[in-house]
Order: C-alpha cells, then structure tokens, then sequence
C-alpha cells in the first residue's frame, strides 16, 4: 500500500523575477552568437555536417570559413559553437551535427528557449576550461558543492563577498568527504601509511579551493548565471531563476507518492492510472524531474509500445507534460499503426491547434483504430457504463456505420472489444448486432 510522504510546500519564484517572456528574451540576448553560429551551419554545411576526430568540434577548414561568412575570429565561431551544442541548438552523432530541436523553436517557443539556457546553465562547468594544475577529483568536489553556493547566492538576493563563499564552499566540500568517511587530505605517515586527521584543516582546505572557487565562478558568469568582479558575486536574474527551477524540481519530486518516482515508466503509469487527471500531471512531473529527460521520453515511447492500451494513452499524456523536448521521438513514431493516432493528435496539439480540434488531423481509418484501443482500454480496465458511454464518442454517426468500419480497421483488439461492448449495452437488439460483428471479425467473415 502507498503511503505518501510528508509534503513540503515547493519554493516560490525569487521577489522581482522577470515574466517569462522577459527571461526568454534575456536568454535569446546571451545566446544570440550561439544561434548565429548554428543557424549557419543549418544552412552553409551539408548532411554530412563537419564535427573534426568525432570530438564535435568544428575542423579547421569550417571554423575559418564560419568565421570569414559571420565576420567573427576563429575563436569567437568556436566558442559559439561549443555553447551551440551545450544549450542543444545543435545536437552531435558520432561525427556529425545536426539543429537540435530547439534552433527550429527558437523564434516562436519561450520554454524552448528557456530549457536551452537552463541546459548551458547545468553544464557551466565544461563551459569555461578548469585549471590544469588541480586533481580532477577536487575539481568534482567543487562542482558537486556548488549548488549549495548558488542557493546561497540566491537567498542572499544581492552582492555576496567571494570570502563568504569560500567558507561556504569549504563547509560543503568537508561534509562531502565526511559523508564519503573520508580522512582529511595530508602527507602519510610512514609507520602506518594512513593520513593523519590535523586538528585544524580548514585553512589549508580554504587555501587550496580558492583558485577552483574563482574558475567557478568565472564558469557560471561566462555562462550569464552571475556577475563576478570586485570580490563580489552576484546572480542574475536567469541565474535567480534557473536555481528556482531546480529547487521547485527537488520538491515536485518529494511529494510523489512513495515507489512511484524510482519506478519504471510503465510501473509509474499504472500507478497513476486511478488518478484525476491534475494529480497525475503532478506525477508525470515529479517522475521527469527525477531523470535525464532523453531517456524519460524513451521510457514512456517504450510503455506506449506495450500491449496495454491504457499505458498507451497515458504515456502520451505524460509526453504532453514533457512537450517540446519529446517532439524528435514522437514524430519518429507516427509510421507505427498502433502509436500513430496517438502521435498526431500530440503533435497537432505541440503545434497550437486547440485540443478540441485535433482529433480532425486523423483520417477516418485512424480516428476508428483510436476509437478501438481506447475501447480496449476502458474494457479492460473501466466498467461497463464506461463502455457503453465510450460508443458516444465515435465518428461514425450509427452503430452499423461504427460497425462494419470497425470490422474493417484491424485493430488486434477488435473481437474482445465487441465482445465487451455487447456484454454490457443494454439495448438487446443492438447487444445482438455487436455479437455478430464480433463473431464475423473472429471467422474472417
């Protein structure tokens, strides 16, 4: 039996954040060079986009010629493109490149490009070059400690002194280790060959996170998440807001009915299935926030291809919560049959057309292969008023018409769902004339 947790009430946005559109707008300002970059490799290369050693990044040959076209030095065209491919406007295959999803939204969807500068925003660490001469695994403590720092920031809603910082970073970066049961950094001893645990590590810690502290910083302004200068840092809006987000995503994710946010995407489904449609978006929501959302998308594509045609219908729904990042998959299902309907009422609807009216983008046959499987649906798992309530929703305007299209459509459900639909009408004569096209559909007749 599900218990859920204990809820926590979800941040609220900072005092003064910017209207959506305004944040848009920002981030289409600090992104522009990195559009300007994709757009030309949209147009000036071909299929075969140059992405030099599989390493996505440009050759030679095509950043000079980007760079004679756009009128920019070689190395701005480079680090364009580098942000380009961190914020998702162009998307890496092996040794090609492509425009991502976004660099075709970019005009016309706000929350596409919002969720690219909250992508550049989670990878400020690979955006701006680490210092050369510190452990990898220091560097990765810090990078592990900095939303704790940027939390920070974003209470304090103003200038923060680099000094407070750092003594925050090295409260962080010392709970990590204590966490991990790890003694303090230090010479070993040559009797036991262990580090001794000093009494007072703190300042040699502090000592030694300074420089990573700064290329941090640096890092996140390079990005536009804050201002650094004058030993004093300070978020941005965007960067106020991107931290939000991330908070607002951990406490979604707290108030998901126990089991169902580790599930599997079809666990997670059935047990969202006896919901009301607001509390099941919820669970869509927390569910994602959990997970890289790629491979969210691929989960629920995968639950869509099931048997089950009640998690065929939700899974759709749940990529109605992811919505924009989930077009690339469902457009490359539209040529399966059964996951077909479902695929372009989604993108009718992604492309504005009131969900009312989407249904009209279906031909006849498709809108008659969804009108079977959600009768699978409710058959299997509905009752049998549903049933009978469900034959409303038919296209076709008599029983007869819905019949012999039925019998025509070849939904692997077709028989079982007859045979329900007679079981439970209660109109004798018309129980009987589903009872024959069952029957018929069964011989082949």
């Amino acid at each position: 039996m599900n218990q859920r947790r204990p809820r926590r009430p979800a941040p609220r946005p900072p005092e003064g954040t910017p209207a959506p559109a305004e944040l848009a707008r920002m981030a289409r300002t600090g992104l522009a060079g990195a559009v300007r970059v994709a757009r030309w490799a949209d147009t000036a290369l071909g299929p075969g986009r140059d992405s030099a050693d599989g390493k996505a990044t440009l050759s030679d040959t095509t950043a000079e010629r980007a760079a004679a076209d756009l009128g920019l030095p070689t190395a701005q065209v480079r680090s364009d493109w580098d942000i380009a491919r961190l914020a998702g406007l162009v998307e890496v295959h092996g040794g090609s490149a492509r425009p991502g999803w976004r660099l075709r939204a970019w005009d016309r969807d706000d929350s596409a490009v919002l969720r690219g500068w909250v992508a550049l925003f989670d990878a400020w660490s690979l955006a701006y070059p680490e210092p050369a001469d510190h452990e990898p695994a220091a560097v990765a403590e810090v990078v592990s400690a900095m939303p704790q720092v940027l939390s920070f920031l974003q209470l304090s809603a103003g200038p923060v002194p680099v000094e407070q910082l750092l003594d925050l970073l090295q409260q962080r970066v010392t709970e990590l280790r204590t966490e991990r049961c790890e003694v303090s950094y230090g010479p070993r001893t040559e009797e036991t060959g262990t580090r001794p645990r000093p009494a007072e590590p703190a300042p040699a810690v502090g000592t030694r996170l300074a420089p990573l502290l700064d290329w941090a910083l640096r890092a996140l302004a390079s990005v536009g998440a804050l201002t650094y200068g004058a030993g004093q840092a300070t978020l941005t809006p965007l960067g106020s807001w991107a931290v939000w987000v991330k908070l607002e995503q951990i406490c979604v994710a707290a108030q998901s009915p126990a089991g169902n946010i580790e599930q599997s995407a079809e666990d997670m489904l059935r047990g969202c299935a006896q919901l009301r449609p607001n509390a099941a978006r919820a669970e869509y929501r927390a569910w994602l926030a959990a997970r890289p959302v790629g491979s969210a998308v691929g989960e629920l594509v995968d639950a869509a291809r099931g048997d089950d045609a009640l998690l065929r219908g939700l899974a759709f729904e749940a990529l109605r919560v992811v919505g924009a990042p989930a077009e690339p998959d469902v457009r490359a299902v539209v040529d399966e049959p059964a996951l077909r309907p479902y695929a372009l009422l989604w993108l009718a609807e992604h492309d504005g057309v009131d969900p009312e009216d989407a249904h009209e983008v279906l031909t006849r046959e498709e809108a008659t292969w969804l009108w079977v499987d959600t009768a699978a649906a409710v058959a299997d798992h509905g009752e049998a008023p549903m049933l009978v309530r469900h034959l409303e929703s038919a296209v076709q305007p008599t029983v007869p018409a819905l019949l012999e299209e039925v019998r025509a459509v070849g939904h692997p459900r077709t028989v079982q769902v007859l045979v329900a639909l007679a079981a439970a009408h209660p109109d004798p004569a018309l129980a009987k004339a589903v009872r024959r096209a069952a029957f018929q559909v069964h011989t082949g007749g």
